[in-house]
């Protein structure tokens, strides 16, 4: 029996995948939940198993094609014996397998759809957002709008075939020593993202530093015990957390986002913890990181930075943060000024902790110093409340007993 592998349900907001790589061919026998391929999305890459044990038959979708919700990748001949095709149905009979350099084309042998004949994602975010996407030479099968392109419009660029950098019309003086690669869809998205972010918000950053002192005494007396008890080891991430939650409930407008002429603020604190991977940054949300305490945040962030290097995080844990931290100084990073993930409106960013020469009470001593950034969107957080902010992060970080007793 025939069995079909489609492209799976995705995610409400993602209509569209690449196929990444195959991980078995055509004949090779495959076990039940055997990976066969991955998609790779908008924000994480989507494991394809084998439904049953069986033979892989046919397969219609080749690396670096686009394919949509409910496209027929391969088909398995389910137990022993070759791999049978599919019956071929009308719009699939006339649909060619898909490869990376083909021109795009319609599934059906119909006219291409008119500019402007938007997704359904595409055309719930235009509605929403009020764009005219009429006229619009869309970057999806056969011309469709995508997503991607309302948010290219959005950001004040044209559609995503025009938006990209165009490719040189002749030949490049070095090509011999040159490499040519396509970005992948999630490192797309981060460029556009990160784009809509400056091109939207009235982007400012402020800084602090903090004295870093208080804490690591701290955490060299429980680090140990911790760990034994926890089973997990106690790092400063954590403290970070709680530090931003007791700050945002400060200054709820921070939590908060901006929805048309509405600011919404939100009463829950669901804090994204960014995670560098080789594929791209990710962003992994904490829920409820008001309602957890210090193990719960420690043993979430450890699972997510190793399923994130893995690509084995869900799109519904990248969806739904309220607030970022970003700790660029896990490589070495002094001072930076990251980029608000939208909707969120502020993002704060950890750096290096380096030795310093302060002045205390009249005197030159030597800490840990650690300097904070926090980038915020103007249009709804005011410099006053930015910069208390920060001073609160600052005052828990460097007098960790605040923390527990929510001061």
């Amino acid at each position: 029996m025939a069995v079909e592998i489609r492209v799976p349900q995705l995610a409400e907001s993602i209509s569209e995948a690449t196929v990444g790589r195959w991980a078995v061919k055509a004949g090779d026998a495959v076990a039940r939940d055997q990976l066969l391929v991955e998609l790779e999305t908008d924000k994480v890459t989507v494991e394809v198993n084998a439904p049953e044990a069986g033979t892989l038959g046919e397969v219609l979708a080749a690396e670096g094609a686009t394919v949509q919700v409910g496209d027929l990748l391969a088909t398995l001949a389910a137990g022993a014996g070759a791999a049978a095709k599919p019956a071929a149905k009308p719009a699939e009979a006339a649909k060619p397998a898909a490869a990376p350099a083909a021109p795009k084309a319609p599934a059906a042998p119909a006219a291409a759809p008119a500019a402007g004949q938007a997704l359904p994602a595409a055309a719930k975010l235009a509605a929403e957002k009020n764009v005219d996407v009429s006229g619009v030479a869309g970057s999806g099968k056969g011309g469709r709008v995508t997503k991607g392109d309302v948010m290219d419009l959005l950001a004040g660029g044209a559609a995503a075939p025009s938006a990209r950098p165009a490719v040189p019309a002749g030949p490049r003086a070095n090509a011999d020593r040159e490499e040519r690669q396509r970005m992948s869809k999630l490192r797309q998205v981060i460029a556009r993202r990160l784009k809509e972010a400056q091109n939207t918000a009235a982007m400012l950053t402020t800084f602090n530093e903090v004295d870093m002192s208080a804490l690591m005494a701290a955490r060299k007396t429980y680090v140990d015990g911790f760990e034994k008890k926890h089973g997990v080891r106690l790092g400063f991430m954590s403290f970070f957390v709680k530090a931003c939650v007791q700050a945002l409930k400060e200054f709820p407008a921070v939590n908060a986002e901006i929805e048309g002429d509405d600011i919404v603020f939100k009463n829950y604190f669901n804090i994204g913890c960014a995670v560098s991977t080789p594929t791209g940054l990710v962003v992994p949300v904490i829920r409820d990181a008001d309602q957890m305490s210090f193990a719960g945040i420690e043993k979430t962030i450890a699972d997510f930075g190793k399923r994130a290097r893995d690509g084995k995080l869900g799109i519904d844990e990248l969806q739904g943060g309220t607030f970022s931290i970003s700790n660029g100084g896990v490589f070495g990073s002094l001072m930076s000024t990251p980029i608000i993930n939208p909707p969120q409106s502020a993002i704060l960013g950890m750096h290096k902790i380096q030795e310093r020469p302060m002045a205390i009470n009249g005197q030159v001593v030597i800490r840990p110093m650690m300097y904070l950034a926090l980038s915020y969107d103007h249009r709804i957080i005011d410099g006053r409340e930015a910069v208390s902010f920060l001073v609160r992060v600052k005052e828990s970080i460097e007098d960790p007993q605040r923390l527990l007793f929510e001061v």
